[in-house]
């Protein structure tokens, strides 16, 4: 019988971070303020402790991960790597279709592997209280989690639509002991104003940063902690690709294309980016493919850009893929992949050419999901059903191609918590939505007047 599951033993499990910072063909543009000149690590002082501030900047391939976050880290991991055997019978591929299970961990998803740490961090650095924002819930209730395991304060700023659709989720939060409440809210003076303008408002992972920054800095002990976009947030998924590499040549296999969804690009790049130091090094050449919804389209559509993370610029501005700050996208389920921009990391991997990115509409996505229920038993989350969707279709390619292709994809998280929105997929509730053209040029118009990134030397 051939091998289905991959397991590493515990003392196999990494005990380094990978910085893909070290090994990029080009340095990646430094952040900058408004008016385009570089920031120092002083102006994040106020938002993250500086021992995150130091590995945001790092520039140094490995770094240890503590002893403190291992042990944590060591009740779920390492996860396993399974091959979806029946996904491809019922298929008819050549193809043999590997999944790394990040659902395993006790909220569900891949968001612990830089929840613990963060939590971690600022607990040495002796903050007492941590703010975040969440649109799914997955990170929320991550962050939730470690910041009960290290007798911290947690405050979570859920998207509104979020909050509406996924009761169960807040009600994670608050079974360990976090606060969670609907974004944008009365507050915070961004929240005000946002409702102001908009009572009625689906509410974006963009103003629910706002308000959890501001959050942050008008409060005593406290710090602010994002579960993706940031360079130390992908440091800390990096764990993912790497057990990864480790799985595949226990069994003397090597991916042909790797795959993640792709919201602000941190399962993404903790799945892709040890596998891109192969390629990067002309080890390996495999493709490596980050999927968006069709409805929030930063990467296939928006514009690489210095932008701001949050609707209220409260950010450094970033270098990356972008619709624009302002945008608010439309309510669909996969409510981790609503955000604006891409992780600047991932969006200079997107320029350098060493990914590439394909959206694909939710409808592709929920019937590839019940694909997947019916054939390897997990539910998968909204969010995780972009990266099966697109395996399917490489999956259809290497069939009609005739080839015997390798295919591995992050499946970052179950859908447990998310059954509504599959009850409103049977309904026919859901529909597609695509941008049109005169859409994107009025949500980039706020990006007129901010400095421009440099071009690629």
């Amino acid at each position: 019988m051939e091998q289905i599951k991959v397991f590493l033993n515990e003392d196999e499990m990494p005990r380094q971070w990978y910085n893909i910072a070290a090994d990029l063909p080009h340095p990646m543009p430094p952040p900058v303020g408004p008016d385009g000149k570089p920031i120092g690590p002083e102006m994040l002082a106020p938002v993250f402790p500086m021992n995150l501030i130091e590995q945001e900047v790092s520039t140094q391939r490995w770094i240890d991960i503590p002893e403190e976050v291992l042990q944590i880290l060591w009740q779920w991991r390492p996860s396993p790597l399974c091959r979806a055997l029946r996904l491809e019978q019922a298929l008819g591929t050549p193809a043999k279709i590997y999944y790394k299970n990040e659902g395993v961990s006790a909220p569900g998803s891949h968001k612990p592997n830089t929840a613990v740490p963060q939590a971690y961090y600022n607990k040495v650095a002796g903050i007492k209280r941590i703010t975040t924002e969440t649109g799914a819930g997955q990170w929320g209730s991550s962050l939730a989690m470690a910041c009960q395991m290290f007798g911290i304060e947690c405050k979570v700023y859920m998207v509104r639509i979020s909050f509406d659709q996924k009761p169960f989720r807040k009600m994670m939060m608050q079974t360990w002991g976090a606060t969670c409440i609907a974004s944008p809210s009365n507050t915070t003076n961004a929240g005000r104003a946002i409702l102001a303008q908009d009572p009625n408002t689906p509410g974006s992972l963009a103003i629910a940063i706002s308000e959890a920054i501001e959050d942050a800095v008008t409060s005593k002990n406290t710090r602010y902690a994002l579960g993706s976009v940031l360079n130390h947030v992908l440091l800390h998924q990096t764990i993912i690709g790497l057990e990864a590499k480790k799985q595949f040549a226990k069994i003397g296999i090597y991916p042909d294309v790797i795959i993640g969804c792709a919201g602000g690009g941190s399962n993404f790049a903790g799945m892709a980016f040890p596998f891109l130091a192969d390629k990067i090094a002309g080890k390996k050449n495999p493709r490596v493919i980050a999927v968006e919804p069709s409805a929030c389209p930063k990467m296939t559509r928006g514009v690489f850009a210095y932008d701001s993370g949050d609707v209220a610029m409260m950010t450094p501005l970033l270098p990356m893929y972008s619709l624009g700050h302002t945008f608010v996208p439309q309510p669909i389920h996969a409510g981790g992949l609503r955000y604006h921009g891409m992780a600047p990391l991932v969006s200079h991997t997107l320029r350098e050419g060493l990914i590439e990115a394909q959206a694909i509409p939710q409808l592709e996505c929920y019937k590839a999901a019940v694909l997947f229920a019916k054939t390897e038993g997990f539910i998968p989350a909204p969010e995780t059903s972009h990266a099966i969707a697109m395996a399917i279709r490489e999956a259809n390619r290497a069939k009609e191609e005739g080839k015997a292709k390798v295919i591995a994809l992050n499946w970052s998280g179950h859908g447990i918590m998310d059954l509504s929105g599959y009850q409103a997929y049977f309904d026919g509730k859901l529909s597609d939505y695509n941008l049109t053209e005169a859409e994107i040029q009025k949500a980039e118009d706020c990006l007129k007047g901010l400095p421009k990134p440099p071009p690629l030397k």
